[in-house]
């Protein structure tokens, strides 16, 4: 009998919508929930990077036909992150993604992009917008119920002054990021929403 319950545990178990989120999330599903990020109209022809199987390193798992690049959640974790940015930013997010594969930590990429931005054998657009939504999983379903939202202006350079907006600010109010820097953007947390792909 102890047998039969510890079979029928692991079985469970296994079928878990957490578990099962370690072992990857069906395409079709990674993409539903990547391009929810995006306005309802630019949905449809986003390109977007995720996970097949249990891959270590992000892919390509459909083609765009429009002007947004999404990337779907890392499975493995109760966090929840996606983001969206417009495909000329795309060098530089595909550069990050291409270190970090090679193991390099987070200020080492950053090092590295910089450098190369400087000797101009990394293109980074004037500006461009991403868009990120995060939040805890709900072990229940394998989803967060909602997410927080992070819209981003990426103004390579730009300062306090230029960019009309402070370098730092009360919670919930939008500031000027990692100012006079490539890296400088402009930050502006937008609340929770319910997360409904």
């Amino acid at each position: 009998m102890r047998v039969v319950m510890a079979v029928a545990a692991a079985i469970i178990v296994g079928l878990s919508p957490s578990n099962a989120r370690a072992q990857g999330k069906p395409i079709a599903g990674q993409i539903a929930e990547a391009v929810f990020a995006l306005p309802e109209a630019d949905r449809a022809g986003a390109k977007v990077w995720g996970w097949r199987g249990d891959a270590e390193t992000m892919e390509i798992i459909r083609e765009g036909t429009n002007d947004f690049v999404c990337l779907a959640d890392k499975p493995g974790d109760q966090r929840f992150s996606i983001s969206c940015y417009e495909d000329r930013l795309e060098p530089f997010m595909a550069r990050g993604r291409e270190l970090r594969a090679e193991g390099k930590g987070t200020g080492e990429v950053r090092r590295i992009r910089r450098s190369e931005i400087e000797a101009g054998m990394l293109a980074l657009p004037d500006s461009s917008r991403l868009t990120s939504l995060r939040g805890q999983i709900n072990p229940a379903t394998g989803r967060p119920d909602s997410v927080s939202v992070l819209r981003v202006v990426y103004l390579p350079n730009a300062t306090a002054e230029s960019a009309g907006v402070p370098a730092s600010a009360p919670r919930g109010e939008p500031f000027l990021m990692e100012a006079g820097t490539y890296r400088a953007h402009l930050m502006m947390p937008s609340g929770r929403i319910a997360f409904t792909p």
